[in-house]
Order: C-alpha cells, then structure tokens, then sequence
C-alpha cells in the first residue's frame, strides 16, 4: 500500500502582517496520530491576534501621529508616542495590511513627571501600490483650544517680532543641544517634517528626524511665516541619511503648507503637498 500523501501547506499572506503557522499545525497532528483533514488557504482577509508584530503596531502608530501632528498644524500640540496598548492585523495581499490599534501619547514637548495626555485609537492602512498610508485617527484629552492657540500666537508673535529673519544652521548643535530661543523653529520644522515623514513612510520603513541643517525665515508683506529649511530624515531601517529641503507656511488657526523634495540617495524623489490641518 502506498503511503498516504500529507496535504500541502496551506498558503500564507505576503508583507509583514502575520499568518497562522498551519503547516506545523499539521505536522503537529501527524505525529499525534490524528486523522486531519486536508487544510484548505487561509483566508488572508481575516484579523490576525496571535503574535502580532509589535514592530507593526510601532509602525502603524508611528504613521498615526506623524498625521496627526501635521493635520493639527499646531507646534503647541505636537504629540509623541507614549505606549502601544493594543492592536490587531488583517491583511489582502492585493490592496495591502491594515491595522487597527491603541495607543497612548504624550506632548511632544513634556517634562519630566508630566501625565500621559491619553489614549488614540486608530486604523492605519499601508496600502500596497501606494507609499502614504490611508489614517483615521481619534484622540482623547486634547490640548485645550484655548490653550493652544495662546501658546501658538506666542510663538507666531515672538517669530513677527525678529528684527532679522532666522538664518542659523545646524539644530541641535554637534553636542545634541537646542538653544531655548531656537526652540520654536525646531518645533515648526518638526512640525512641517511630519508631513513628510508621514507621506514617505510604508509597511517596512519608517522616519525620525535628526538634525536641521539649514533654515531660512523670508520676509513677506502678508501674516503668514515663511521658512526654507533642510532636515536629515534617519530612515529606519535600512539607517540611510536622508536630506530633505521643506518649505513651509504657517500661520496660528490656519492649514499648514508643505512642499519639499527629498534626495534619496539611489533615486531621486520628489513631491510636494497643501493639505487642511
């Protein structure tokens, strides 16, 4: 008699999302002597629980907040990630991997002691054709209206007041410090970099920024503040140094305008983007 043939291993999901171990499943069986039967694929549109990645549920939140600080457009309430609570996965290898999760934050800008400023809950889709993740956000225990927009005038005034426009380079320094009085430039160039960093970031990569190594504040003849400036993007994973030139306009209470081109160091890219906060 010919021995009996071991059903083939069910298909798993392409990208980083996780799939059920099915073929050492099966194995597991046979060697338990159970009668299996032939295991059909997976459908890769199901929620994944088990093992999910918390480098993905990293990412995801990551994708979140950069889209949410730009859609604020408000240095005062820059958030960053706190912790990651919880999250689930489900992915089709045709459009791409969506997760759903929640996770807590923290101003930006927070001392030492300070409480955590709440919970998000967000669904990040990273898309397979396309680089920009798809986000719907929702946070809790906003910074106050009020409060925020006094924080942003003092910050819009203190930039209106400058007998000289801003011409420094180098932020922080080569020792890792930031001048108080630069601090407000470093926060609106982190600001307008979120736009960037949340349009360049994909399943698999993801963006910090490093340094400004330029930044030119224009004089205009409207409200508005106007700045060129040049950031290193440090691209995790592949560690590439990524310099990007950003212009920016930013007024309290109205959308942030952000164009830039970023120099990759293979091929070059280019974009630019106007878009509501």
């Amino acid at each position: 008699m010919q021995p009996r043939r071991q059903p083939p291993p069910a298909p798993r999901p392409r990208g980083n999302c996780p799939g059920a171990p099915l073929l050492a499943l099966l194995l597991l069986l046979v060697l338990r002597g159970a009668a299996a039967a032939p295991a059909g694929p997976q459908d890769p549109r199901r929620p994944q629980d088990a093992g999910l990645s918390r480098g993905l549920l990293q990412q995801a939140a990551r994708a979140a907040l950069h889209f949410l600080n730009f859609r604020a457009g408000s240095p005062s309430a820059l958030r960053a990630l706190a912790a990651v609570q919880e999250g689930r996965a489900s992915v089709n290898p045709k459009e791409g991997c969506k997760v759903d999760l929640v996770f807590s934050t923290e101003r930006y800008n927070s001392e030492e002691g300070e409480e955590h400023l709440g919970n998000c809950s967000a669904r990040v889709f990273f898309k397979t054709q396309k680089p920009r993740p798809a986000i719907n956000v929702t946070c809790t225990r906003l910074l106050g209206k009020r409060k925020r927009q006094q924080e942003d005038y003092l910050l819009y005034k203190q930039m209106k007041q400058l007998k000289t426009p801003v011409d420094v380079v180098s932020i922080p320094d080569s020792h890792g410090h930031i001048d108080p009085s630069l601090k407000p430039i470093w926060d609106l160039a982190f600001l307008g970099s979120s736009y960037v960093m949340w349009e360049k970031t994909t399943q698999f990569l993801h963006y910090y920024l490093a340094q400004l190594t330029s930044v030119k504040q224009w004089k205009t003849d409207d409200d508005e503040i106007d700045f060129d400036y040049t950031v290193l993007l440090h691209e995790f994973s592949t560690q590439e140094i990524i310099p990007c030139r950003i212009h920016l306009v930013w007024y309290p209470g109205k959308p942030l305008k952000v164009k830039y081109h970023c120099q990759e160091l293979q091929t070059p890219e280019e974009a630019s983007g106007t878009e509501e906060g």
